[in-house]
């Protein structure tokens, strides 16, 4: 049976048809109205999202870590997501990993038939020794891509914590997880370019994830990233504030402080 053919709404005809005639203003208007509808589709998905969370915080707490896996769009959702968390939150970047499809070339350029192969994305799942801690995230607007679907399977199987955010319901993706969130966006203003409603609601519950997991692990004071890493002037800058903010110094003194203990949190917290 051929779940996801049977219930692809993302691959159904877009709302609108002729969009070569539209003027500019009403081409983008028309996708603004589509973008409309994602932010109450992740609002449906939250309680999904909640218990995925949930699941995974005493995992990562113990040292369990978190991947990503996708193809295209969803694959570089990921090592997006993935990618910003160091910086953001000096967490060590081989805690949540992105993984896609034809490995980083991929990133740039389509890989041809990287996606084709259900063995392939537990193949690169191996080259880490994932662990029973760890925690695989199917990430596939069809619910259906074989490389992502035979990794969350064979990561389940393993004993793996597995989830999926996908965009179409009742697919092979989210029958393969234990913590499936079905992000139903319906049909793209482009037919079948899942890159933009889906990719869109991909990338919310990727922030909510991870966001939720930083701040859950102690990564957030407040609603500062005090543990972010001093990588530019702009994030320098923003530190001195924030120590000038929490501790009345002069700017000079907090930048001082800054620079001394190498982070906002030693800054905020020395003796």
């Amino acid at each position: 049976m051929n779940t996801g053919e049977k219930k692809a709404q993302t691959e159904q005809p877009s709302h609108y048809d002729h969009l070569e005639r539209m003027s500019v203003g009403e081409l983008l208007r028309h996708i603004n109205d589509e973008d409309r509808l994602v932010a109450e589709a992740v609002r449906k998905v939250i309680p999904a999202v909640e218990a995925f969370v949930e699941a995974v915080e005493p995992r990562m707490k113990r040292g369990g870590r978190l991947f990503y896996v996708g193809a295209g769009t969803s694959g570089r959702l990921g090592v997006l997501d993935a990618s910003e968390l160091p910086p953001t939150f000096g967490l060590s970047p081989d805690i949540v990993i992105g993984i896609i499809a034809g490995g980083d070339k991929a990133l740039r350029s389509a890989v041809e038939k990287a996606e084709d192969f259900p063995e392939k994305g537990w193949e690169d799942l191996l080259t880490f020794s994932p662990t029973p801690m760890d925690t695989v995230l199917g990430i596939a607007a069809s619910g259906t891509t074989p490389y992502v679907v035979g990794a969350v399977s064979e990561a389940r199987k393993q004993g793996l914590l597995t989830g999926c955010i996908t965009s179409n319901p009742g697919t092979p993706l989210a029958a393969a997880s234990e913590h499936p969130i079905e992000t139903i966006v319906g049909p793209e203003f482009v037919t079948g370019s899942s890159r933009m409603k889906s990719g869109t609601a991909q990338k919310m519950v990727l922030n909510m994830i991870s966001t939720s997991l930083m701040i859950r692990m102690g990564r957030v004071e407040g609603n500062r990233m005090v543990k972010m890493q001093l990588t530019n002037a702009k994030l320098v800058d923003r530190g001195t504030r924030m120590i000038q903010e929490s501790l009345g110094l002069s700017y000079d003194e907090a930048q001082e402080r800054l620079l001394e203990t190498g982070s906002v949190d030693k800054a905020l917290h020395q003796d």
